[in-house]
């Protein structure tokens, strides 16, 4: 239910607007004067003001400047009895989303707060859209190992040289290649993923190189292959060590010749991605298994990075843990929690097997289990397996 909050120093007028918006299945409050307002909108989330213009104590234009500073989001829609052009130019301009004259029109009234609710509806899916697109990029933490891989990340990045990234599942190897990504001179293009482990090996050659109409039985149409999709841009090879050895033969002659031919076509096609893998296998053992190619290998590893577990740098946990705890209460619009220091201290002490992709699904569990103050005693009850 959306919540309005309306400032007039007319009582009748309140009356009035509250009537119409209640019934409209609106949850509205109510202030005096200007001062009132602002604390009332202090205290409490509204989605919508309704604010008068000539006001004893504090003028309307102070309180929108005011309601500004205090959430620039949050839509304003001014009202006066002493409507001019003039004064509805003003008001918008100084970041009023709106003006309507005294005594409202009943149809004007609605569409207005209607418009500014859709408006305010469309800010907060936006910024929860943001924040999923954009959180996996933040680095979290100041360990020394960390220091070290974003020291290498900028000392890498603006190259074309090619990145093997190692670490267990879950330390966070996609994060360090999409930072690789984002502070290279590729920026402006795609950032593409393939992880090897989860495309059949029957399926790999498709996935990377496209295929033609007819190369085999359901091949309806052409496909654009992942190493086209990233031309200009950065190819990230995710868990590269499973991958099929005549895939890998394909993979090499790519990185070698800069060309590929689609499943089913004659014609080779230049690309030039920048290709950085991934892997949790130790790809020294898989050479001498015969599982991997040494040739390809020695492609790929022009420079490594190794991304520690989360057991090797426990300093970050409390940082990590105080980030997603912010993380998940606004994406399930909770009133934020706390860690007490005990809880951090017991956070630290968990193997983290799952490293950081563990440490999130935890931190969400305590969350949701947890009251508005998370103890020791939550992360005993609800973390420790």
């Amino acid at each position: 239910m959306p919540r309005v909050l309306i400032i007039d120093d007319e009582k009748a007028i309140r009356n009035t607007l509250k009537d119409i918006l209640q019934y409209e299945k609106m949850d509205v409050d109510e202030a005096a004067d200007g001062i009132e307002g602002l604390k009332m909108a202090s205290e409490n989330k509204y989605d919508l003001v309704l604010c008068d213009i000539k006001m004893p104590r504090m003028d309307g234009s102070e309180v929108l400047a005011s309601l500004q500073q205090l959430n620039p989001d949050l839509p304003v829609v001014m009202i006066s009895g002493h409507g001019t052009i003039e004064t509805a130019v003003d008001a918008i301009k100084h970041g009023a989303y709106d003006y309507i004259s005294k005594p409202p029109d009943l149809n004007r009234l609605l569409v207005t707060v209607r418009n500014a609710l859709d408006r305010t509806t469309l800010i907060a899916e936006a910024k929860t859209l943001k924040r999923k697109v954009y959180k996996t990029r933040q680095m979290i933490g100041e360990s020394e190992a960390l220091v070290k891989i974003r020291q290498m990340i900028d000392k890498v990045a603006p190259t074309e040289a090619r990145v093997l990234i190692t670490g267990g599942n879950g330390t966070g190897k996609e994060l360090v290649a999409r930072w690789i990504h984002e502070k290279s001179l590729r920026a402006a293009g795609p950032v593409v993923e393939v992880n090897c482990a989860a495309i059949p090996s029957e399926l790999i050659e498709s996935e990377l190189f496209g295929h033609e109409k007819g190369a085999f039985t359901s091949a309806i149409k052409q496909r654009i292959g992942k190493f086209e999709l990233a031309n200009e841009g950065t190819l990230f090879l995710d868990e590269i060590g499973d991958m099929s050895l005549p895939a890998q033969a394909k993979v090499l002659r790519a990185l070698q010749e800069n060309k590929i031919t689609r499943v089913g076509g004659e014609k080779e096609i230049s690309v030039n991605p920048r290709v950085v893998a991934a892997t949790n296998k130790d790809l020294m053992e898989e050479i001498r298994k015969g599982s991997f190619r040494e040739d390809l290998y020695h492609r790929l590893s022009v420079i490594i990075i190794h991304v520690p577990s989360l057991n090797e740098r426990v300093e970050d946990i409390p940082l990590l843990a105080e980030h997603f705890l912010k993380e998940v209460c606004e994406d399930n619009g909770m009133a934020a929690k706390s860690f007490s220091p005990e809880a951090l201290k017991e956070l630290q002490k968990i193997n983290w097997t799952g490293n950081i992709r563990e440490l999130r699904n935890v931190v969400e569990r305590l969350v949701i289990l947890g009251e508005k103050r998370i103890t020791g005693r939550d992360v005993k009850s609800f973390a420790v397996k």
